[in-house]
């Protein structure tokens, strides 16, 4: 995906000025005041390239620290974390903003500039090309657009729905700025999705899956539904849903009395649960897992594993399970730094209670009878005889870190005996359980910085399985043929026993809730089957970005009360190897947490001073994000007065710019 350089600058919900600036080897783009339907959006590749353009900003692959922001998403969750956190587990810290946030319209601006412009120039016959290929871009807005709002809804809940470019004028602007309950905008996204399905091709004009096709919009249609689905079933009742006591969109006149279409929460769920099912069975039945040789290669002559190999290559066009991903390409300066990143650690890692959860070979968890678990003195026992996911996508002593493109005359660099858990900056594994999926066997990609070209997954059709499988549990309280069997494939690519059964009888729901936060919702304990549908989400998705999302619509946080992340037992038999190396009981020298806090490394407790030290709290308002106040200033009557705003703030959260959730 190459991007052009767009600098906007947004008042109100559009526009007052748009300055595109930039260039890809497409094509050249004239700054706005040249820019006009009489002189663009006349051929298929104009659409082409327009459309190409947005995508690094719709689908987020790298983020500012020059990690891979896709797989750091799941950091700062009960899967991987780093030696800080994130505010969202410290109420009072997190505060509303005085500007900017997840209020913006910048990329739905440029797609519904597109969309009301290029669709009138195809309706007139004015835009040249293959009929097919024009439907084709077109219909990537589309999905690109309902993308984005998904974003605002996982962010913001309840927000406008805007499909047109509007008018600068205060009167115009302030009432698009009106916020439609939060179903409502899901439903606005499947109908986008509904309309990019119908006009994408299925394999794409150029560039094959490293551009938008019509499964993805089957895929990314299944992951909304399912997500309003069962945000609604477990926040019913409460403050963010629709109607909830003290629903806030209530004390607005333009949602005041609001129906649901369906007449009730409980056929809303049901309707967004259906929609789930039908679409994420249409990408399943049409795509196949890739294979699990059940290898760990450690050399050039061994045999490859292609599920492994997914994550880890330049090119991914062989890969029939992966519906987009991200090619990067070193002559033209576009690389990522994941390798570089995982190859060191940089103080990322995998939790203890993560790696806890991953079933055994034979279905059971590790604290069941006759499991056959080795337990977890040293990193490479709790990899024996378990879940191949955790076999290949964590780091153990003595494997083959690369063994391409070594320097002449040089042995592969090797996993140490224990991990580097004292180390500073760059080199630090964080929790000592480390990171492996994504890392290249190419040692150019990973010790050397701006190298490494590995190309990103961003969708795979793995994710239809489990979300069809969900939405089957949730909407019949039990699993048809087609769940069976999607779950059954799933466990036998991951080398675990497909008698999903099995590992419900053997489920003990006050250990698991000990390790995951999935465990839960809304505070209680969840069903052993759904439970286990869960877990099997958390050890199939593992660093590719979609835990917190989980998260929050499953409402999985609100028993979290001074939650401690774990990592090794380094107060095992590891601390003699150790040896000197282990300091604790300072302020500022400690490499290790004090041993009568836990056995198991507690990474936010090694220094007395880190802020997350007392573990991690949640509060019911950090489901959702605050509004910045210029946002209520700008859409006010007077420019002053926040009460007149047509907008009303999320949940628990003041619209007062520095202050923290209401009650703390």
């Amino acid at each position: 995906m190459k991007t052009n350089k767009f600098d906007i600058k947004i008042t109100l919900l559009c526009f007052l000025t748009i300055l595109i600036v930039g260039c890809n080897k497409h094509l050249d783009i004239a700054p706005q005041a040249a820019v006009s339907p009489e002189n663009y959006f006349n051929e298929e590749s104009h659409l082409s390239a327009y459309t190409i353009a947005r995508y690094q900003d719709v689908f987020r692959t790298t983020d500012g620290s020059g990690g891979a922001g896709l797989y750091l998403d799941d950091a700062t969750t009960d899967n991987m974390t780093n030696r800080g956190s994130n505010n969202r587990f410290l109420p009072g810290q997190w505060r509303v903003g005085a500007t900017g946030g997840g209020w913006s319209f910048g990329t739905i601006f440029q797609l519904n500039y597109f969309l009301q412009t290029a669709l009138a120039k195809v309706e007139a016959g004015a835009v040249m090309g293959n009929v097919n290929n024009i439907n084709h871009y077109i219909g990537e807005a589309y999905l690109m657009r309902a993308f984005v709002y998904f974003g605002r809804l996982m962010e913001m809940g309840d927000f406008p729905i805007i499909t047109e470019v509007l008018p600068d004028q205060q009167a115009a602007l302030v009432e698009a700025s009106k916020r439609r309950p939060r179903n409502e905008v899901a439903r606005f996204i499947l109908s986008d999705l509904d309309k990019a399905a119908e006009l994408l091709l299925t394999v794409p004009p150029v560039g094959g899956r490293t551009r938008i096709s019509k499964d993805l919009a089957y895929l990314v249609k299944s992951r909304v539904a399912l997500f309003e689905a069962t945000w609604l079933k477990y926040h019913q009742g409460t403050v963010l849903v629709p109607n909830g006591p003290n629903w806030p969109g209530a004390t607005k006149d333009y949602n005041r009395g609001y129906q649901f279409p369906t007449g009730s929460i409980t056929n809303e769920i049901d309707f967004f649960l259906g929609e789930a099912m039908a679409a994420a069975k249409i990408v399943a039945d049409a795509h196949a897992l890739t294979v699990n040789s059940m290898h760990i290669k450690q050399g050039v002559s061994d045999p490859s594993n292609p599920y492994f190999e997914m994550f880890n290559s330049e090119n991914l066009a062989a890969y029939d399970e992966v519906l987009l991903w991200r090619d990067f390409d070193l002559t033209l300066g576009v690389v990522q730094y994941w390798n570089h990143y995982i190859y060191y650690g940089n103080g990322y890692g995998y939790t203890r209670q993560f790696v806890d959860n991953f079933l055994m070979g034979n279905g059971l968890p590790i604290y069941a009878a006759a499991s056959g678990y080795e337990g977890d003195d040293f990193v490479g026992n709790v990899k024996v005889n378990r879940d191949w996911r955790l076999k290949l996508f964590m780091r153990a002593p003595g494997e083959t870190k690369a063994f391409i493109n070594l320097p002449t005359g040089s042995s592969p660099e090797v996993e140490p005996t224990v991990p580097n858990i004292d180390l500073a900056s760059r080199f630090l594994e964080g929790t000592g359980y480390s990171i492996k999926k994504g890392l290249s066997y190419d040692n150019n990609m990973q010790s050397i910085v701006g190298r490494d070209v590995t190309a990103i997954v961003c969708f795979r059709a793995a994710e239809a399985y489990l979300n069809y499988i969900e939405a089957c549990f949730e909407k019949n309280g039990g699993l048809d043929g087609s769940a069976v069997s999607y779950w059954q494939a799933i466990r036998n690519r991951a080398g675990v026993n497909p008698d999903f059964n099995v590992t419900v009888a053997a489920t003990d729901m006050s250990k698991e809730g000990l390790n995951d936060w999935g465990a839960y919702s809304h505070g209680n304990l969840i069903n052993p089957t759904l439970y286990n549908i869960r877990r099997e989400r958390r050890a199939e998705l593992m660093v590719e970005g979609l835990r917190y999302m989980d998260l929050i619509r499953w409402r999985a946080m609100d028993q979290l009360n001074g939650f401690k992340i774990e990592g090794i037992k380094v107060w095992g038999p590891m601390k003699d190897i150790y040896g000197s190396r282990l300091k604790y009981g300072g302020t500022t020298t400690n490499t290790v947490s004090d041993p009568s806090l836990s056995r198991y490394l507690r990474v936010h407790q090694i220094s007395p001073n880190n802020q997350f030290y007392n573990g991690y709290f949640f509060t019911e308002a950090h489901y959702l994000s605050p509004i910045a106040t210029e946002h209520f200033l700008i859409s006010s009557s007077d420019g002053q007065s926040t009460e007149t705003s047509p907008i009303y703030q999320n949940p628990g959260w003041p619209v007062t710019a520095g202050a923290g959730p209401i009650g703390y």
